[in-house]
């Protein structure tokens, strides 16, 4: 017949009285000069020991509170990730000071100013250890005239060429482009997403008739505002574009067709 099984405080007061008399046994053993009896309740004391430890352990292992874990946190994006992120959603060639306001208004995580300065060198560095190697790169885009790095202005190498180019009237149709990318992306947030919104402000500010008088955005108005701007542009400015992507693509490099030509290179050409 087999024992009962015993709760485990009840185990660990059994084992506590055997340790007791163990004790006791061993006294009267060393006491006596029984070495050999001594020797065998010291080795059973010891095993009797080990069993309470290990009871006392299992008992405290089964009522520890349960600890809920943290929610695991999100992965840490490289700066690249970011700016990508940010022109991704804007689609246009941008300044620093407008990616990061983009990532802050969209996007988790922090990006630092003083980190974008080093960049483009960066990845123009990477670019000409190993071409290609990426499954892109994050480049200036290029003047339409000399076909060299526009100061300040960050893109992705995977958009065409006359996306990375920017003529005279560039600047305003870049900008109105992203006004609509950033207005679609707020429609689809909630009414506190307020960083997104106040971004959102800061394009109709600058677009006839975008923003409302109590200085409000809405993501619908700001888009049709822009677009409406933004017809009477887009063809002259992507003529202007084309032409001198192509220019670009008979006179450039792969490297320079992405961080721009040099001037000595652009005169001996031209010559």
């Amino acid at each position: 017949m087999s024992e009962p099984i015993t709760a485990p405080s009840e185990q660990i007061e059994l084992l506590e009285r055997r340790i007791d008399r163990l004790r006791g046994e061993l006294r009267r053993a060393a006491t006596t000069g029984d070495k050999n009896q001594a020797r065998a309740l010291r080795a059973e004391l010891r095993r009797v020991e080990q069993q309470w430890d290990a009871a006392l352990a299992h008992l405290e292992e089964q009522n520890a509170p349960v600890v809920p874990r943290p929610p695991a946190a999100p992965p840490i994006l490289s700066i690249r990730e970011q700016v990508h992120h940010a022109l991704t959603l804007l689609a246009v060639p941008a300044a620093p000071k407008l990616i990061i306001a983009v990532h802050d208004a969209f996007f988790p995580g922090e990006l630092v100013a003083a980190r974008l300065t080093s960049l483009r060198r960066d990845e123009e560095r990477s670019f000409k250890v190993a071409p290609y190697n990426r499954p892109y790169y994050l480049c200036p885009a290029l003047t339409a005239d000399l076909l060299s790095p526009a100061r300040g202005l960050l893109a992705i190498s995977t958009w065409p060429l006359a996306s990375r180019v920017v003529g005279p009237l560039s600047a305003r149709v870049d900008f109105l482009i992203g006004a609509i990318k950033v207005a679609e992306r707020v429609a689809q947030l909630p009414a506190d997403a307020h960083d997104a919104r106040r971004l959102l402000w800061r394009f109709a500010a600058g677009i006839p008739g975008a923003a409302t008088i109590g200085g409000s955005a809405d993501p619908e108005m700001v888009a049709k505002q822009a677009q409406a701007e933004l017809d009477v542009h887009l063809e002259s400015d992507t003529a202007d574009r084309a032409a001198a992507a192509s220019r670009a693509q008979e006179r450039l490099d792969g490297s320079e067709a992405l961080f721009g030509a040099r001037l000595q290179r652009l005169r001996k050409t031209a010559n």
